[in-house]
């Protein structure tokens, strides 16, 4: 069974929004001009790409993925060595945008991210994001069961 994540939007909460008004306005003009054409493919990447996961629990490897315009995924699988584990980092990120009248609006993410280290406690890649922190301790305990990998350090 594959398991996939996902990990938000590829160019924020912002660029997201911008690449749907894209669309919508390039479907409009789309009867008028075929250059609209260019505004929907433009728009259809800015607004749906997205970066996530993907966890093969049967054969024992996950991969970090693209996915463009929303279905088009891309990345590369990893195996997954018995040396390996999984731990837990909190992250907050905030996008940023400037309207017209020169204000800034701020957008906060917080986050607890379940991530892939190697032998070395070096972290590999992100595996899931999840929001709160009880579960994400439930979904690492799982999730070390499942791959038969043990918890690292916190």
């Amino acid at each position: 069974m594959v398991e996939h994540n996902k990990f938000g939007k590829s160019f924020g909460p912002v660029g997201s929004t911008a690449g749907m008004v894209m669309v919508a306005a390039g479907l409009l003009l789309i009867f008028f001009h075929l250059t609209a054409v260019v505004l929907v493919l433009i728009g259809a990447f800015t607004g749906f790409s997205y970066s996530g996961s993907s966890i093969d629990f049967e054969k024992k490897r996950v991969r970090f993925l693209n996915n463009l315009f929303g279905f088009i995924r891309i990345g590369r699988w990893l195996n997954i060595e018995s040396t390996m584990k999984i731990g837990i980092r909190e992250s907050t990120v905030t996008w940023r945008a400037y309207s017209q009248g020169n204000r800034s609006i701020d957008v906060a993410d917080k986050s607890h991210w379940i991530l892939l280290f190697n032998a070395a406690g070096e972290e590999i890649m992100p595996l899931k994001k999840v929001r709160s922190g009880d579960s994400a301790n439930a979904e690492l305990e799982s999730l070390a069961k499942r791959l038969i990998l043990q918890i690292a350090s916190r």
